[in-house]
């Protein structure tokens, strides 16, 4: 198999698990660069891979898409929290 298709397969494989932990209108944590803070958004579409190379989502409020990799979802318990 070639490197191509293998890199596919792992990028189908990373968006179909971010896609069944966070479903569409899920909120996450996003965070920019590492170190960056966090900040909360809802997941506008499920994610999917960009131009065959980044497993991306769009999430409202945010311009553009973002990498599935600095989204955190938010458990229920945090989201309870962070509505008192």
């Amino acid at each position: 198999m070639s490197r191509a298709i293998q890199a596919q397969k792992r990028l189908q494989a990373e968006v179909d698990a971010f896609n069944e932990r966070v479903p569409l209108g899920t909120e996450v944590d996003y965070f920019e660069y590492e170190g960056a803070p966090l900040v909360r958004f809802k997941t506008r579409t499920v994610a999917q891979i960009l131009s065959g190379h980044t497993a991306v989502v769009w999430l409202a409020g945010k311009s553009g898409c973002v990498c599935t990799s600095h989204c955190i979802p938010v458990t229920t318990e945090e989201s309870a929290g962070a509505a008192r």
